[in-house]
């Protein structure tokens, strides 16, 4: 958290929450009992403080310092009638010049109101509304003095440490119209901020099925089991906190795509209606009049609604997973002791084989992996692409995270935390997430199903890194202008070289399945192959045709199918003539040298494509029709290792 003011509101000020931080400048705070207003917080004295009064086995806000509060702040009941506004509250909560008494509640709607970083509620109570809704309609009767509505917030961000602490609507008009300048704060809903409490539960309830296991078999006594348990809390915390951590990156790119995604949001919304899942009207999700409205007005859906079909998505999907055999693969298996700590991965593997509930637990990971990285439609998606089922699109995915070895480069994306802008953190995860989305329907349509995982990843992933490895020497024309300056932009924005470099070829690399494929089939070496299939692309200038395929509409599902079908068919057409040109040229020849060969042969058909190529580049615009004769022709092409 940054230091700067902020405003808590919470029946919990002493707990953890306001410990994990000593930056945190606490400008005001309120529970059932007191009002809390430190104008002007020295960071460090009032974290010792609080520290202090967390420790003490009963404690209120009457038990602190007084002399540790800024000047014109203090601490009052809230049973006094009026209390007295200093300028200095006045200037920390924006309160009006002329005023010089407020009533409690009115004191506490201000704070709620106040201008600074965080609201954060971690209490009992709905403290903000939508501008729709009455108070009636919210149904905290002991709040109604101090509710106020999500427009009206201006706060950066709004967390809810407990339940309920704003209504969905309440939220979803924060998201897009509150906050400091009115164009939206960011906030999810109390149960994703909730998230970590609920796993760390779930968590507890698996160590002590594994560890009563142990205690019943005489392996372990109770007192050694409590003991043990104590020593692995931090772990544990730290597990359910990098869950938490990858829930909310899911939330900043689907925020970050929800305008061009909304076609997508719509039909995935009304698949989980037909099916049984989803009640929108309940979940205050919009309806098909309102979402033509948002896109119109070039929106998407908000965070907290993004959230809503996070959720949904993790339970429909986790059900059908569980329902298949891929818990009982052997790869995931080790997904599985990796989800306990590491004492008892090392002391008990056998009895976490056995856990009772080690399909559920392989799931649970399964389905957070996919679609923490994925996305919430990633998986919808590709089954309306290729009809694949769950299974096999969680089978693809996890063999192409581990191919391209990406937990390595998310590791490093998250460590620029503060470092550098979280747009670029954003950005360089969507161009993560691409590649394993291109990865995940290249292995869907080219391996045999259902995928074994383990021998998938064998074949693909030494030479497909080391051809990553060599981009910066393979890459030509366009794609090596991409390479630098996507490269140049990420340095310029403090991303570390190296870091920079991989990011930068991320767009590059997933060739490298067709390049490993077209190697192992020939016979020749994965450099060599690689070499030809990245100069071929720039001499006949395939990645400008892919870009222009790509910014095709996906407006409906049969433009998002053309759309795939399209760039697969281009993809493939690029890997089979690599491997033509591979018969040109003689051992050793270079790219140039094939390729002039190749044309050698083929003249007459080759200029005859360029020809009509040039034309389809030279057009104003580009759609489908034009295309796909662009596709036609390069499929002409194909025929030169055929004819006579």
């Amino acid at each position: 958290m940054s230091p700067v003011p902020t405003t808590v509101k919470s029946c919990d000020v002493f707990g953890n929450g306001m410990l994990l931080s000593e930056h945190i400048r606490l400008v005001a705070a309120f529970d059932h009992r007191h009002i809390f207003i430190d104008p002007d917080p020295d960071a460090a004295s009032s974290f010792a403080e609080r520290r202090r009064l967390f420790a003490l086995p009963r404690s209120s806000w009457e038990d602190y310092d007084r002399k540790l509060v800024s000047a014109g702040g203090g601490i009052f009941p809230r049973s006094a009638k009026s209390i007295n506004i200093t300028a200095q509250m006045r200037a920390a909560l924006g309160i009006e010049p002329g005023v010089s008494r407020l009533t409690p509640a009115e004191l506490m709607k201000a704070i709620l109101l106040a201008r600074v970083d965080l609201l954060w509620n971690g209490g009992i109570g709905t403290y903000v509304k939508s501008s729709a809704e009455n108070n009636a309609e919210v149904g905290d009767k002991a709040n109604d003095a101090i509710r106020v509505d999500g427009a009206d917030l201006r706060v950066k961000v709004l967390g809810e440490g407990g339940n309920l602490g704003a209504t969905q609507l309440g939220r979803i008009e924060f998201a897009s119209v509150g906050g400091p300048d009115s164009t939206g704060g960011a906030v999810n809903t109390d149960a994703i901020d909730n998230s970590a409490g609920v796993d760390t539960s779930d968590h507890e309830v698996n160590i002590k099925i594994l560890l009563n296991r142990v205690v019943m078999d005489g392996d372990m006594t109770v007192k050694q089991r409590n003991a043990l348990l104590a020593e692995m809390t931090d772990e544990v915390g730290e597990h359910v906190l990098e869950n938490n951590y990858a829930q909310n990156v899911a939330l900043a790119n689907a925020l970050a795509q929800a305008p061009s995604m909304l076609d997508v949001h719509s039909r995935m919304m009304r698949k989980l209606v037909a099916d049984g899942h989803l009640n929108r009207a309940l979940e205050f999700l919009p309806n098909g009049s309102q979402i033509r409205e948002r896109g119109a007005a070039g929106r998407g859906l908000t965070q907290p609604e993004l959230s809503v079909l996070l959720a949904y998505t993790k339970i429909t999907l986790a059900d059908e997973i569980l329902a298949s055999d891929l818990p009982d693969d052997a790869y995931v298996q080790g997904k599985l002791h990796r989800y306990f700590p590491r004492q008892l991965q090392q002391r008990f593997a056998d009895q976490i084989d056995a856990h009772a509930l080690h399909r559920e637990i392989i799931t649970t990971v399964l389905v957070n992996e996919t679609i923490n990285r994925g996305g919430c439609t990633f998986a919808f998606r590709l089954k309306e692409e290729t009809g694949a089922t769950y299974e096999e699109i969680i089978r693809s995915h996890t063999a192409a995270r581990a191919i391209f070895d990406l937990k390595g480069i998310w590791a490093e994306i998250e460590g620029l935390d503060n470092q550098v802008p979280a747009a670029v953190q954003t950005r360089m995860r969507l161009h993560s997430r691409r590649l394993v989305e291109r990865a995940t329907r290249w292995l869907l349509n080219n391996r045999r199903q259902p995928l074994d995982i383990a021998e998938t990843i064998e074949f693909f992933r030494t030479r497909c890194n080391e051809v990553w490895d060599l981009l910066p020497e393979l890459l030509r024309g366009s794609d090596r202008e991409w390479f630098d300056g996507l490269y140049a932009e990420l340095a310029e924005a403090g991303v570390p070289a190296e870091l920079a470099v991989h990011v930068a070829g991320l767009s590059s690399v997933f060739p490298t399945l067709d390049i490993v494929e077209v190697a192992d089939r020939t016979k020749q070496d994965v450099r060599t192959v690689a070499e030809l299939y990245y100069d071929l692309a720039d001499r006949l200038q395939i990645t400008g045709l892919l870009d222009r395929i790509i910014e095709l509409p996906r407006g409906d599902r049969w433009q998002s199918m053309a759309r795939a079908a399209i760039r697969e068919d281009l993809f493939a057409a690029h890997a089979v003539l690599t491997a033509d040109l591979l018969g040109h040229g003689g051992p050793g020849a270079t790219p140039e040298q094939r390729f002039e060969a190749w044309v050698g042969t083929n003249a007459t058909l080759v200029n005859r494509a360029r020809a009509t190529l040039d034309d389809i580049r030279s057009a104003e615009s580009y759609d489908l029709a034009n295309l796909s004769v662009a596709m036609r022709v390069i499929r002409t092409l194909l025929r030169t290792g055929t004819m006579r």
